[in-house]
């Protein structure tokens, strides 16, 4: 064995070591991000709306009707025909925050959202299919004219009407910005919202580190916006 040959084997294996601590850095900070994002939900909500499991009995009316709760689920650029992966995971997230709404006792209707931005099948149609398949049986209407999250916001608020209750489903970071939307919009509305299932370890962990960053950048655009609003 020639001398050289242990230090070139040492480098590869310590280049592989360090470029697979590296990653797992990077996927474990988007995990940690999101978490973040999602804890920042539940404390920015009245305490007796941040867990929902009485909200429902409280909201609804003295004839034991349900509270009626839209499950916004926010579109994504998706060139289409079919649904796309980020397309599937925020019906995902959709589909599990409107059962577990459900299951506290909500009449629940989810709006779908968005128009055929990148593709010739709006986003809203992308999204309805992938919630049938993510297993939301229930009630689904389509908004399908907006082209941005701020469009979102208001094109869904005339569907949304006068619900007991609103959740926005989409990767954390991204619903917290509309969150901040539907409250500068209409603090009314903005005033009702409730959770939703928007973090799930490891779901998408390779995808979160570009979402990470993508979504603390609008969130500090937002928050330069209001200190200078």
């Amino acid at each position: 064995m020639h001398r050289l040959d242990v230090p070139r084997g040492t480098s590869i294996a310590r280049t592989v070591l360090i470029a697979a601590g590296a990653l797992s850095a990077v996927l474990a900070w988007g995990e940690a991000v999101h978490a973040r994002a999602h804890a920042r939900q539940e404390l920015e909500l009245p305490p007796e709306r941040a867990r929902t499991a009485r909200v429902s009995e409280a909201l609804g009316n003295r004839r034991g009707t349900p509270a009626r709760c839209a499950v916004l689920v926010l579109g994504f650029a998706d060139r289409g025909p079919r649904a796309h992966a980020v397309t599937r995971w925020r019906a995902r997230i959709g589909a599990r925050t409107a059962a577990r709404l459900v299951a506290e006792g909500f009449a629940v209707e989810v709006v779908a959202c968005g128009g055929a931005v990148r593709g010739a099948v709006p986003e809203a149609d992308l999204l309805a299919e992938a919630l049938r398949e993510a297993g939301w049986q229930g009630r689904i209407l389509l908004e399908r004219e907006s082209t941005t999250t701020w469009e979102n916001i208001a094109s869904a608020r005339a569907l949304v009407g006068d619900r007991n209750a609103i959740s926005i489903c989409a990767n954390g970071l991204h619903a917290e910005k509309a969150r901040a939307y539907l409250r500068r919009q209409d603090p009314d509305l903005g005033s009702r919202l409730v959770s939703a299932d928007d973090y799930r370890f490891p779901e998408m962990s390779l995808l979160k580190p570009v979402f990470a960053v993508v979504g603390l950048n609008k969130l500090r655009q937002l928050c330069r916006a209001d200190s200078h609003g």
